[in-house]
């Protein structure tokens, strides 16, 4: 009996030893993002979070800080490449400094829909690109949020045609996007979300976009510009997702880094969704406060699509890994059409017809 207790005892002792074990050995992170939370599109990262938590357990749990209240947005790349921080939200456009191939890895010009970068990053190679580009400044990607086109462009005097954007300054996000709009006669200004409403209003600015109308309304926009010009050809989707140290996601487990990647799945579908309500309400609450909305013409579109096919190719001849990207989305477009172009109008309205030329830029890549 004695023997069976003290059996019994040591058990319990290893018992207690191994949760005391799994307890230390639970993994902590901070996280900040890009977003100040004033800014709505902070609840893609904390919809992620929450669900990481929740799966993770004793295994991970995430402390998640809004954007700023660390460090400067501007800052959170190099704080998750060097390990100061574990993780980061983010729009990979912000890095294009550092690569252009982070450009359509957060957006494009005329080009995909919200779908087509779900469909891309998940069944057309779009994912092991993320890892590629973010690879080389020692982070994995998990790409977790997506929203359909932006708004366009709004401001305190109508716009209404390509011809208005003759010497006008935008704020504008994005690389290509500017050189767009270069062409289209138009300056680029750079500024950083939390400013756009002072630039508008102060007249610093002659238009500017900045994402979907819940978003923007959210942000007060209706209150400074009363014109609102569509559709966002600048940005016709969007990608956001998180940054996360090479090390810190080296330290988890296999099972553990795969419920990150299946939180990042749900939040990207609930994501997608959750933008084009808001978006829905958000429109609905600028026509009520009397905002003016103008639609560019098919010809206008016909030359922004012109311009930015060229402006494409341009980029890919400028930097290998930008072109890798853009051949990879590109051939997606074309494999796609082959389905997406005989359901019209049920297979989200676009006939692929006026691509860039995919030979030209696999001319450049060689």
């Amino acid at each position: 009996m004695m023997k069976r207790f003290a059996l019994t005892g040591l058990a319990a002792g290893i018992a207690l030893a191994t949760l005391a074990g799994s307890a230390q050995a639970q993994e902590k992170w901070t996280m900040t993002t890009t977003w100040p939370d004033n800014l709505d599109l902070i609840q893609i990262d904390r919809h992620w979070v929450e669900l990481v938590n929740q799966l993770t357990g004793d295994e991970l749990q995430i402390d998640f800080r809004a954007g700023g209240t660390l460090m400067p947005g501007t800052e959170v790349f190099d704080a998750t490449e060097t390990g100061s921080i574990q993780a980061a939200g983010d729009w990979p456009g912000y890095w294009a400094g550092r690569s252009p191939a982070f450009s359509p890895l957060a957006t494009t010009t005329s080009l995909f829909n919200g779908v087509d970068y779900l469909n891309w990053i998940q069944q057309w190679g779009g994912f092991e690109l993320y890892q590629e580009v973010y690879g080389q400044y020692n982070m994995v990607y998990l790409p977790y949020g997506i929203t359909n086109n932006e708004s366009g462009f709004r401001g305190g005097t109508p716009i209404e045609s390509l011809a208005d954007l003759e010497g006008k300054r935008l704020r504008l996000s994005g690389r290509d996007q500017g050189r767009v709009l270069e062409q289209l006669g138009g300056s680029q200004v750079t500024l950083a979300g939390g400013e756009i409403y002072q630039a508008i209003e102060r007249g610093v600015v002659d238009g500017a976009e900045f994402s979907t109308p819940g978003v923007d309304y959210k942000a007060g926009f209706s209150e400074v510009a009363d014109y609102w010009l569509t559709p966002g050809w600048h940005q016709s989707a969007s990608v956001f997702g998180v940054m996360i140290n090479q090390d810190a996601w080296d330290a988890l487990s296999e099972e553990t880094q795969e419920k990150l990647r299946i939180a990042a799945d749900a939040t990207m579908a609930w994501s997608l969704a959750w933008s084009e309500r808001q978006s829905t309400e958000g429109t609905v609450k600028f026509l009520e406060d009397g905002t003016e909305i103008s639609h560019l013409s098919e010809d206008d579109l016909a030359e922004i699509q012109r311009i930015t096919n060229e402006v494409i190719v341009q980029g890919a001849c400028e930097d290998p890994m930008h072109a890798k990207v853009y051949h990879s989305m590109v051939s997606y477009l074309e494999h796609y059409a082959n389905w997406r172009d005989i359901s019209v109008p049920f297979n989200m309205s676009r006939v692929t017809d006026n691509l860039p030329s995919l030979e030209e830029i696999e001319a450049c890549m060689e």
